[in-house]
C-alpha cells in the first residue's frame, strides 16, 4: 500500500540534469551531493560500475538522512566493454568522440533508491545503444566548441546539440541516456511505498 509523499525524496545528485529529469516527476525533492569516490575497482566493468556507484551515492547521503528516500544514479559509457566516463577536459573529448565515431556504444545508466529506516535498497540498470556516426575531426571540434560537454559521460550530450553525433538510439527508457531513467525510477520509487501518482 503506497501513499503519496509519505517521506521526504533526496536526489544525492547535484548534476543539472538528472535534476531537470526528475523535476518531470512534479515530486517535491531536496539535492544533497554524495562524496562518493568514482573510480572503477580492478576488472570492473561499465554495468557493475554504474550499478555500484548509483547505490553507493544514494547510500551515503541515507547514512545522514535515514528516513528519507534517497535517489542515486550514474551513468558509464560502454565501448566495447571499456567504459568512458566524464572528459573534463577538451582534450579527453577529442579522444573519446574520436575513438567512437562509426562505433555503437552502450551508455550504463544505474538508478538506486534506498531508505534506510526501512531497509529498502534496489538497483535499476538501463542500457541504451548507440551508433555514432562517423564524424570527421572538424565536426568534432564544432560540436565540442559549441556544446562543451565536459561534464557529460562519453561527451555526448544528447538532450543538446550531441543528437547530431548519433545515427540511432536503441532503448525502452527514453530519459536513461540523458542521466537518469525516469521510468525505472517511478518502479523503483513505488516499490519503496511511494506513490508517484
Amino acid at each position: 500500500m503506497t501513499e503519496p509523499f509519505p517521506r521526504q525524496i533526496i536526489l544525492a545528485s547535484t548534476s543539472i540534469y538528472r535534476r531537470q529529469l526528475l523535476e518531470r516527476l512534479r515530486l517535491p525533492f531536496t539535492v544533497i551531493a554524495s562524496q562518493v569516490d568514482e573510480a572503477a575497482l580492478p576488472d570492473e566493468g561499465p554495468a557493475p560500475l554504474a550499478r555500484r556507484l548509483a547505490l553507493a551515492k544514494a547510500q551515503a547521503v541515507a547514512a545522514q538522512h535515514p528516513d528519507c528516500l534517497v535517489i542515486g544514479s550514474d551513468q558509464v559509457a560502454d565501448l566495447h566493454g571499456e567504459a568512458l566516463g566524464k572528459p573534463g577536459t577538451h582534450a579527453r573529448a577529442v579522444a573519446q568522440l574520436q575513438r567512437m565515431r562509426g562505433q555503437t556504444v552502450i551508455f550504463q545508466t544505474a538508478v538506486a533508491v534506498v531508505c534506510q529506516a526501512t531497509g529498502f535498497a534496489q538497483t535499476e540498470l538501463a542500457a541504451v545503444k548507440v551508433q555514432f556516426r562517423d564524424l570527421s575531426d572538424t565536426q568534432i571540434e564544432r560540436y565540442l566548441l559549441a556544446e562543451q560537454p565536459y561534464d557529460c559521460a562519453g561527451s555526448a550530450k544528447s538532450e543538446g546539440l550531441g543528437i547530431a553525433l548519433l545515427a540511432r538510439i536503441d532503448n525502452d527508457d527514453p530519459t536513461a541516456l540523458v542521466g537518469l531513467p525516469l521510468i525505472r525510477t517511478c518502479h523503483l520509487l513505488e516499490a519503496a511505498g511511494f506513490a508517484v501518482l
